[in-house]
């Protein structure tokens, strides 16, 4: 009896090690390149990675965490940018618009702002920025439990890429499991090159908006 156990143990236990080792990879790799403040390095672009929208329409506390920094990024001279992207997965839902609404109420002019509606998850939203509106240089803005596998797709794409932590309150545990798991997806992503939703026709990139002038 004890080897069909031992087998079973094994097939569980292997796995829960796979994914934990990536995770703690991908932790370690990217230290260095998140912030909890906005003594960040100054880049082109804010990347904004959308969340939940409340029944009302209103940003989700979380988001609007993340677009408040955002705000503070773009007034404190570290982008000249923002994309606002997230999941318009139907005419009933849609993460984008208020996000845009949102930062043009908090002060950003609507000519730096553009949004992108199949940033389906993290890694379209990270490809799309590069592959669809030629960002080479990124702030990616989310919360702490978040940052590391949204800054380690992107330093993997090529984008030089740093994370400004968004945390403003008390997270569930679950998202820190739920981390774990996304970021093995992440890097069989990455491994396989996977390919999200086809460019928006005729879209704008960064560079079109403004010059970095610095």
């Amino acid at each position: 009896m004890k080897q069909p156990i031992t087998i079973i143990s094994l097939g569980i236990l292997v796995p829960i090690g796979i994914v934990i080792l990536f995770s703690l990879h991908i932790v370690a790799v990217t230290r260095g390149f998140i912030y909890m403040d906005n003594s960040v390095p100054t880049t082109h672009t804010a990347l904004i990675l959308g969340a939940a929208i409340l029944k009302n329409g209103e940003l989700s506390p979380v988001l609007r965490d993340r677009a408040d920094r955002a705000i503070e990024l773009y007034k404190a001279g570290k982008v000249v940018a923002i994309i606002a992207s997230g999941n318009n997965i139907s005419p009933d839902y849609n993460e984008v618009a208020p996000m845009k609404t949102y930062l043009v109420k908090g002060g950003i002019p609507e000519k730096d702002i553009t949004t992108d509606s199949a940033g389906v998850d993290t890694y379209s939203s990270v490809y799309r920025a590069q592959h669809v509106f030629d960002a080479t240089s990124l702030i990616i803005v989310s919360q702490s439990f978040h940052l590391p596998r949204a800054v380690y797709i992107a330093r993997k794409l090529g984008i030089e890429a740093y994370g400004v932590s968004a945390d403003n309150g008390h997270y569930k545990l679950t998202n820190y499991f739920r981390e774990m798991l996304a970021d093995s997806k992440a890097i069989f992503n990455l491994v396989f090159k996977r390919t999200p939703q086809s460019p928006t026709p005729n879209t704008p990139s960064v560079s079109d908006w403004q010059t970095v002038p610095w």
